[in-house]
């Protein structure tokens, strides 16, 4: 299963998917309260970049115990979006893989292995 924070990582975790020929789920950020919000599971971000937090949550059922989650995502600055999506598959009671992007700009080398985190490029190569 792969899974994709809006909106960028929405577009290449879906073609990473299709790919591999497995699942896809959009981690969604939340834009107010939901009929459904009981069924859909939640988290905050710490700070990003420019000091804002995000909530990405995506619905309970698309992720199941047992269920090996990739999160496929552009950009990795702090490594807070990978965080959260790392806690939203567990919380679901799945596996979690690591993250793959296509830049790694993290400022805490620590985050790569913890994750772990895989990248086309480095920041310090553009």
């Amino acid at each position: 299963m792969v899974v994709g924070p809006v909106s960028r990582g929405s577009l290449l975790g879906a073609l990473t998917a299709a790919a591999l020929g497995i699942g896809f789920v959009e981690m969604r950020k939340q834009r107010g309260s939901s009929v459904d919000s009981d069924r859909w599971v939640w988290r905050t971000t710490a700070p990003d970049y420019r000091d804002r937090q995000q909530v990405f949550g995506f619905p309970r059922r698309l992720v199941r115990a047992g269920d090996r989650v990739l999160m496929v995502d552009d950009w990795a600055e702090t490594g807070a979006t990978a965080v959260v999506g790392r806690g939203l598959v567990e919380d679901c009671g799945a596996r979690w893989i690591g993250a793959a992007c296509i830049v790694d700009g993290l400022t805490q080398p620590r985050l790569r292995h913890e994750l772990p985190l895989r990248a086309l490029l480095d920041v310090r190569q553009l």
